[in-house]
């Protein structure tokens, strides 16, 4: 009953932290543009703030969308989540690597 009333009040108030999220994403998104299209700074620097703006955007998304912290099995959710990025990290590894050797393989 009192899990059913908790879901009730939860379903009640304005999720300001979705809004707060979603604020966040677009001003990282925006400072992203900034840097790769406007700012004077080398490809390398350039590759290297987009990255981390991009790691804290996941973050966030993670914190605000997807209610990470707010699971009583937590060890689940880390174990799957770390399942995740290693599957990200194998499937973009693996997509410069063969479009690499294929880049080399065909004079380009």
């Amino acid at each position: 009953m009192s899990s059913n009333n908790e879901q009730t009040n939860s379903h009640n108030h304005f999720p300001w932290s979705h809004v707060i999220g979603f604020g966040l994403s677009i001003v990282l998104t925006l400072i992203a543009l900034w840097v790769g299209f406007y700012s004077g700074f080398s490809l390398t620097t350039i590759m290297i703030i987009v990255v981390i703006l991009a790691l804290i955007q996941a973050s966030i998304q993670l914190l605000m969308f997807m209610h990470i912290t707010e699971s009583e099995d937590s060890r689940i959710q880390t174990g799957t989540i770390l399942y995740a990025v290693f599957i990200a990290v194998a499937v973009v590894a693996g997509s410069i690597w063969v479009m690499s050797f294929g880049m080399q393989y065909m004079n380009m």
